[in-house]
């Protein structure tokens, strides 16, 4: 009998209650980042036999009443239109097919964040394709020096009263351009309001 070196529902099962606990202890809500694949983490799986590829959507998917998915996607990589190697698809057309992937599962997709943004007219062209669906799009960008030329007062205050930007969301029933509109300094993601 081959033995299995990771237990995917245990994981799953474990994970998911430290979160919620955490949700608990942090007054409803939690804020995490999920970095490398969540539908098709095949390198995953093929290094921890009986991890699924899908485990962390899998995981996602206890919460979903709870979660709010936030995409983020670097502006240069939209810019030098980076392929993902594995599907062969822009970052940007990944991202356009996480909603959908997201949404068809039944977990709710807010927004998307475009960060290390200056610029770059394929951001902005991506932006308003976003704008013209119906996606609530947030523009974030680069900071001088960030994060080792940073005053220690700066630091204490927050670097994103000055530099973060929200698009304006267009309605359901209207398609048409809005202009970006200045932040109070908080973070102006639907998740963290």
């Amino acid at each position: 009998m081959k033995k299995i070196g990771f237990d995917n529902e245990k994981y799953i099962a474990m994970q998911s209650e430290q979160i919620k606990k955490r949700i608990d202890q942090f007054g409803g809500k939690l804020y995490l980042e999920f970095g490398g694949k969540l539908f098709d983490d095949y390198h995953a799986s093929r290094v921890l036999p009986g991890f699924a590829p899908d485990s962390k959507v899998k995981m996602l998917l206890k919460l979903k009443d709870q979660a709010e998915i936030v995409i983020v996607i670097n502006a240069a990589d939209i810019e030098k239109n980076k392929l993902r190697g594995d599907l062969g698809i822009t970052y940007d057309a990944d991202a356009l097919r996480l909603i959908d992937a997201f949404r068809d599962i039944g977990l709710y997709v807010g927004s998307i964040a475009i960060t290390q943004y200056t610029g770059q007219s394929a951001a902005d062209k991506f932006r308003t394709r976003l704008q013209n669906l119906g996606i609530n799009v947030y523009t974030l960008y680069s900071i001088d020096g960030y994060p080792s030329n940073i005053p220690p007062h700066r630091q204490q205050r927050g670097l994103w009263q000055k530099r973060l930007y929200r698009d304006l969301p267009l309605s359901r029933h209207h398609h048409r351009s809005r202009t970006r509109q200045r932040q109070d300094g908080n973070l102006p993601l639907p998740a963290l309001s």
